[in-house]
């Protein structure tokens, strides 16, 4: 089959990389459309010391497993679980000891013909979702578990930094809260984004930090990004961190001490809100996409993705 493979040195297509093997719990799925994403990015660069088939965002069709899904149209959990260890035993299935992550972590990923995942992994996408739209719904689940784990109400002062891919659905996420929001960033894209969504844009130079916010999402996935979170918030405030990083950040905490500051991590979400919201037209994300590449082409996908004129930038895969 086809697929984006990368050795730890670099990307590569691949015409003839071999299928995977799905097991009796699997569905195979044939992959239709795949979504970059920073974290994709940030693997080329060194982040989880992955090697093999990249991708986690992506809709496709089973057409292998039960019979009740063989044809549907399906999106997947990224992340792979034995169901059995304490952590899963508890509902934090999320952090397995010994899962596996869809071109993440030990498991090939997407950006391939063929991918497979457990049979419980996978949702079936609503007639009224597009396959563009389906893509999102991978890290728009990321964007709502933000909302689960921090406290937003129509007077919450709220910032989120880092108006790209995952910042845009984190914000129309919390938008949704009636909160008072804004948005910090350097990209003209994201920020013009911001602002025909009715939603506060401030530009990154422009920011005075005065630790007056309640809460502050650093999508930034930059240590200066999280640097500027902590200036923003105030005592007793909240900082939701919802980038990975390939580079070590230094923070001062003392601060966090001193200032009493709840620092959250924020990784996965309920895919079954981010369809549900779709369907709905709750969230809008086609606008974000700015390209759209053949799979032959993902290398080139790759550096449009790194551009910070394009938002989303997406592999035709079939």
């Amino acid at each position: 089959m086809k697929a984006l493979v990368f050795d730890g040195q670099q990307l590569r297509f691949d015409p003839a990389h071999a299928e995977p093997q799905a097991g009796p719990e699997d569905v195979l799925i044939e992959v239709w459309l795949a979504g970059i994403c920073a974290t994709d990015l940030e693997i080329v660069r060194g982040y989880m010391a992955f090697r093999g088939v990249l991708g986690h965002e992506f809709v496709g069709r089973v057409v292998k497993g039960p019979r009740g899904l063989v044809g549907r149209r399906v999106v997947g959990e990224i992340n792979c679980v034995c169901r059995k260890c304490d952590l899963c035993q508890a509902g934090l299935s999320q952090h397995c000891r010994q899962r596996t992550v869809l071109g993440i972590q030990g498991r090939d990923g997407a950006f391939a013909q063929y991918v497979a995942l457990p049979r419980h992994n996978v949702h079936e996408v609503p007639d009224s979702v597009s396959d563009q739209e389906a893509v999102f719904v991978e890290p728009l689940a990321a964007a709502f578990q933000v909302v689960h784990q921090a406290k937003f109400e129509p007077r919450t002062r709220v910032t989120v930094i880092g108006p790209g891919r995952l910042g845009l659905l984190v914000a129309q996420v919390i938008a949704r809260t009636g909160c008072r929001l804004d948005v910090v960033g350097r990209s003209e894209t994201g920020l013009l984004f911001c602002e025909k969504k009715g939603i506060q844009p401030l530009a990154y130079q422009s920011v005075v930090p005065r630790a007056d916010r309640d809460v502050v999402v650093d999508c930034s996935g930059t240590p200066e990004g999280l640097k500027l979170a902590l200036a923003m918030v105030r005592p007793r405030g909240t900082v939701v961190l919802k980038s990975t990083h390939a580079r070590p950040a230094e923070i001062n905490l003392s601060s966090l001490v001193v200032n009493e500051v709840t620092l959250l991590g924020s990784r996965c979400g309920p895919f079954a809100e981010a369809l549900t919201a779709l369907a709905a037209r709750q969230v809008e994300v086609s606008s974000m996409i700015s390209k759209q590449f053949d799979l032959g082409r993902a290398v080139e996908a790759f550096e449009a993705a790194r551009d910070p004129r394009n938002i989303k930038v997406l592999l035709r895969v079939r």
